[in-house]
């Protein structure tokens, strides 16, 4: 089958939805499908050493076709202008479909979010006879509502009304989790037969084999220490305060540190508390890539994930897999709604708790350093359960039964 897949985020970006949609394009591509991939022009969450480079506007890459758009600025922006990009990004990216598309597409796939390149979906479906399954991973407009970024009335009720439509249009609303699934179908009017749970996945070869270098803890001065470790975007809605009030409770530890690896609009107001408290256990550092990253959690003790107790939706953070994949121990500090408690605990992976309490959180925190000799099982637990439940085959599986419902 000819597969067009519509995201905002694919490599080289550095975000969990953007391997995730690399994982997915390469994935469907190695089962036999033509592939194409539409996306956004590379200028955010880059690594270093990428900043500045130039692409084409199509490329092939591994037998996908990757049309790569430039749009408006949508990310490190104030909310108006980031909400004038998105509204106007599906436009942009169907004038270029329509330029660069070989062939009639029998299947779109959606990223969410942005929600609006749900018309993407729409426009394609209803011009080719396409299916339309659009992959739900943050409930908008519910999830910004929750964090402050949408007070205005009006707003509120014209992107209801578009999600509304979003979920009419498709033929396929997948989620990522049971709870998300129950969400929708609790809050939103969605027919159940048409949402399906697709869990993320990963691909675990890469974690598995990584070899660590060392090189990290030499060039960030953590030899001998024992780390926790966060990677990816530094925004509200992960809430990272808290880590950095719990770090300012265990600045006497001297034998532990917590490493932020990543960017984002909070980044720079964390530093400056880190800062502002003297932390030295406190260490940040930019975006690295894909293969550093996957070693460089085998050189880290415990990888962390984190969400603000204003979300409010059962969302599930895609780094809670990567860590599991390489076999590390998870300490989650989630929102009470999120379904990764329950994968945290089914899994026997690690701990987790409610990310609103940071004398909580350091007292988790130091009982792991305390316990660092028993740790090793959790990541072993970790890794097995994201074998029997999250690989990209179990879950590509799933995604091929649905193409062909």
């Amino acid at each position: 089958m000819n597969v067009l897949l519509v995201t905002d985020s694919y490599p080289p970006e550095i975000r969990s939805a953007s391997h995730l949609m690399q994982e997915l394009a390469e994935g469907l591509s190695g089962r036999g499908h033509a592939v194409t991939v539409v996306t956004s022009y590379p200028q955010y969450n880059l690594a270093i050493d990428l900043k500045g480079t130039e692409y084409s506007e199509v490329s092939a890459e591994k037998g996908i076709i990757v049309i790569r758009i430039k749009t408006l600025p949508h990310h490190k922006v104030n909310f108006i202008v980031r909400g004038i990009s998105q509204l106007t990004m599906p436009y942009v990216f169907l004038s270029k479909v329509k330029k660069h598309l070989k062939g009639k597409p029998d299947i779109v796939i959606v990223y969410s979010p942005p929600l609006p390149l749900a018309v993407v979906g729409e426009k394609i479906k209803n011009k080719y006879g396409a299916k339309y399954i659009l992959n739900v991973q943050d409930i908008f407009p519910q999830n910004a509502i929750d964090l402050g970024a949408l007070r205005n009335q009006l707003l509120i009720t014209f992107f209801e009304k578009m999600e509304r439509k979003a979920y009419a249009e498709a033929d396929i609303v997948a989620v990522h989790s049971q709870g998300n699934r129950e969400f929708l179908l609790r809050e939103k009017t969605i027919r159940s037969e048409k949402i399906f749970v697709l869990h993320n996945w990963i691909e675990m070869e890469p974690y598995g084999s990584a070899t660590p270098t060392g090189d990290f803890r030499r060039k960030l001065g953590l030899r001998d220490r024992f780390v926790f470790f966060f990677g990816g975007v530094i925004g509200p809605s992960q809430g990272l305060e808290v880590v950095i009030e719990a770090g300012k409770i265990l600045r006497e530890e001297p034998g532990l540190a917590i490493l932020i690896v990543g960017e984002g609009t909070e980044k720079e107001r964390l530093e400056r508390l880190a800062k502002e408290y003297s932390l030295s256990n406190v260490i940040f550092h930019p975006f690295i890539a894909k293969h550093d990253y996957q070693a460089l959690l085998k050189e880290v003790d415990v990888g962390v994930v984190c969400l603000t107790t204003k979300n409010k939706t059962p969302v599930v953070p895609g780094k809670l897999l990567s860590y599991m994949a390489a076999g590390l121990p998870v300490l989650a500090l989630l929102n009470k709604e999120s379904d990764g408690h329950q994968i945290v605990s089914e899994a026997r992976c690690g701990y987790s708790e409610i990310s609103d309490d940071p004398t909580q959180t350091a007292s988790l925190m130091k009982r792991m350093y305390d316990g660092r000799d028993r740790l090793k099982d959790l990541g072993i637990n970790g890794r097995m359960f994201a074998e029997k439940h999250f690989t990209k085959e179990k879950c590509l599986d799933q995604l091929e039964q649905l193409l062909s419902r």
